[in-house]
């Protein structure tokens, strides 16, 4: 069983593959995430590159209304994968595996980017929302209509 370390790299991992399919990081990631994946064996290498690339054309191919469930399930399946290779390996190899697998990471995905699918708000720091004087404030409120409310009483017909 992985530490929570190991199982945290092996999510940023399949958050990275994710990210990066449709990005100028995505040529550089493949290429040596494949050769980690394989451990140093060139046929399964070959065959890591070409999930790599079924992944990045399902992300492509994917349309708005499935676009978040695709990426759910290729962040879960290129994390099961990393955890798998970390977990064929002894300890001593695991820790030379998670750091260059870190440093791989670190490489190619920018520090400090965050992002959001469609829809949504991605924030890469803190956020204060505060309302005062009978005023409101939210992230988002939806549709709102700002005005006194009519007063009760008799409606007239």
């Amino acid at each position: 069983m992985l530490s929570e370390a190991m199982t945290a790299l092996a999510a940023a991992g399949g958050t990275a593959v994710v990210q990066a399919a449709s990005t100028d990081a995505w040529a550089g990631l493949r290429q040596r995430l494949a050769r980690w994946l394989s451990q140093g064996n060139l046929q399964r290498e070959n065959a890591e590159l070409q999930h790599l690339d079924q992944t990045a054309g399902e992300l492509d191919t994917a349309g708005p209304a499935e676009l978040e469930r695709v990426h759910i399930r290729q962040e879960a399946t290129w994390q099961a994968r990393i955890e798998t290779v970390l977990e064929s390996l002894d300890d001593t190899e695991r820790a030379q595996a998670a750091e260059q697998l870190s440093a791989l990471l670190d490489q190619h995905i920018p520090q400090g980017r965050v992002s959001a699918s469609q829809g949504g708000q991605a924030v890469g720091g803190n956020v204060d929302i505060g309302a005062d004087h009978a005023s409101a404030a939210a992230w988002n409120m939806g549709s709102v209509t700002l005005g006194n409310p009519p007063q009760p009483g008799p409606t007239q017909g």
